[in-house]
């Protein structure tokens, strides 16, 4: 969960969070009107790094890239922009409520073997280290704490601007010195006494954490984020959550007792639930699809998503869906109904980075942009910054998603071994005449008088039924699958 993200200004919707917890993992299930629209899943020692405080030691400093790598202990080095580093005040000024920096050189803020606090802000992806920066940031329930930032900010999703002004008023009074502040749009109609509190506890976790830093060499970790269940009490328990149930009675315990202090306005109930509580809600169903490739709308539509190392692409098709009037007409519905699944999908799936849909072609503009309006409403569901770019000339809409963390599917699935990814594997004619062509050049170079084939029985049907190798061939049958398509050998 992003640490700087909040409620949208979202529908009425009935909200509830559903937790289970076995030895080595724990999964929370995040139900909105009974769908599933959000999913994590966390295991010790695999917790994400995002949010997570390191005490690093400089390795690299390329002036060429404006960046360095940092060694905070991870598998691989850290990487630090020069715009992620916190500068002297003299350095930086915010104007209109917009932040003007004016960027030094890399190689006059940093040294190599310099030791310096920096906090995870995405975690490692793919083939690259985590994205770190020395602005730290301290989530509270009602605001954020930048202990290195002079600045006052206030939730984009509070739109009310009496509220807004109110909120940033209380926020200038109560923030200490040389610090900054983003109040969270849960802290909403609150008073200057519960910021207080809040920015009390937060100040004093930073002066434990620059304690503890300076008594630890690098490279270490100096704090670690809330786990799961904590930052769904923190994130996500606001008027629109009604219920949080658990599994798991020493967690349901733990919980309670901290949303007691952490959440005491919050409405809604923790419950405790004996019993497997995914399967009998028949979200374990819910999960299962979570991950398909192709997904069913209920007029008979379907979406395709397939990721690309730089980007997702998700097309829409009408599949078995006919209509009842007119082309154009089937079509708007069509799309309307993609766009707000492809909305839960994003937030679902959690796919960040740029996001391309292909919609099906629509004749005039007025239908183009109302059905980008309907994907940017529901959207504005989703805690995570999104940006609609808008639909270019090839009907394609372009939007992309702040990426943080890396998606669960990747989590839970592998590489396939024989197709390597590709989704495609070798079809049984391809392997059978291969085969043949190994035997043939076999035969010519060391003849003998009986060889032994093993493949996939898939294979062998083929090679049997067209008669591809001599009898003096035997094939035996196996279960392991036959793109590794065979091991032959004389004896």
């Amino acid at each position: 969960m992003d640490i700087t993200n909040s409620e949208s200004m979202q529908p009425l919707v009935s909200r509830q969070l559903v937790a289970t917890v076995i030895p080595g993992q724990v999964r929370l299930a995040v139900l909105e009107d009974e769908k599933l629209v959000e999913y994590y899943v966390e295991r010790p020692g695999k917790e994400r790094s995002a949010g997570n405080i390191y005490k690093g030691k400089v390795v690299n400093v390329l002036p060429g890239m404006d960046a360095a790598f940092v060694d905070i202990g991870l598998e691989r080095n850290a990487f630090l922009y020069v715009g992620d580093i916190a500068l002297d005040k003299e350095n930086f000024k915010f104007k209109n409520n917009e932040k003007t920096v004016e960027i030094p050189d890399i190689k006059d803020v940093l040294k190599e073997g310099e030791n310096i606090i920096v906090q995870v802000v995405k975690d490692p992806l793919g083939t690259k280290g985590a994205r770190i920066t020395t602005h730290v940031t301290l989530p509270g329930r009602m605001l954020v704490l930048m202990p290195t930032m002079d600045y006052i900010g206030v939730s984009r999703r509070i739109e009310d601007e009496n509220e807004r002004e109110r909120l940033k008023s209380l926020a200038q009074d109560v923030c200490p010195d040389g610090m900054g502040l983003i109040i969270r749009t849960v802290a909403e109609g609150c008073d200057a006494d519960e910021l207080k509190g809040e920015i009390i506890e937060l100040n004093n976790l930073w002066l434990n954490i620059q304690k503890y830093a300076s008594s630890k060499n690098p490279p270490c970790i100096i704090h670690r984020d809330n786990d799961l269940l904590l930052r769904a009490i923190r994130d996500l328990c606001s008027d629109f959550t009604q219920e949080f149930i658990i599994n798991d009675r020493a967690e349901y315990n733990r919980i309670t007792e901290i949303a007691a202090n952490l959440a005491p306005n919050w409405p809604g109930t923790i419950s405790y639930y004996d019993g497997d509580i995914f399967t009998d809600m028949d979200i374990e169903k819910m999960v299962d699809k979570t991950f398909s490739r192709r997904i069913w709308l209920k007029n008979g539509a379907y979406l395709i998503v397939d990721h690309t190392e730089a980007l997702t692409v998700i097309d829409v098709n009408s599949g078995k869906y006919v209509g009842t009037h007119n082309l154009q007409d089937t079509i708007i519905k069509v799309n309307k109904e993609a766009a707000a699944e492809i909305a839960r999908q994003v937030r679902l799936r959690d796919i960040g980075g740029i996001i391309i849909i292909d919609f099906i072609d629509m004749a005039d503009e007025d239908s183009k942009a109302e059905i980008v309006a309907v994907l940017e409403d529901e959207l504005k569901k989703d805690r995570t910054r999104t940006n609609v770019v808008g639909m270019t000339g090839l009907g394609l809409v372009e939007m992309t998603r702040k990426k943080i963390r890396q998606r669960v599917a990747t989590m839970m699935h592998k590489t396939c071994p024989y197709c390597h990814g590709s989704g495609r594997v070798i079809n049984e004619e391809t392997i059978a005449l291969k085969i043949l062509r190994e035997f043939l050049n076999m035969q010519r170079e060391s003849p003998s008088q009986k060889y032994i084939l093993k493949v996939h029985s898939d294979v062998a049907d083929y090679i049997e039924n067209e008669k591809l190798l001599p009898d003096i061939v035997e094939i035996y049958r196996s279960r392991s699958a036959h793109v590794e398509y065979y091991k032959l050998s004389d004896i």
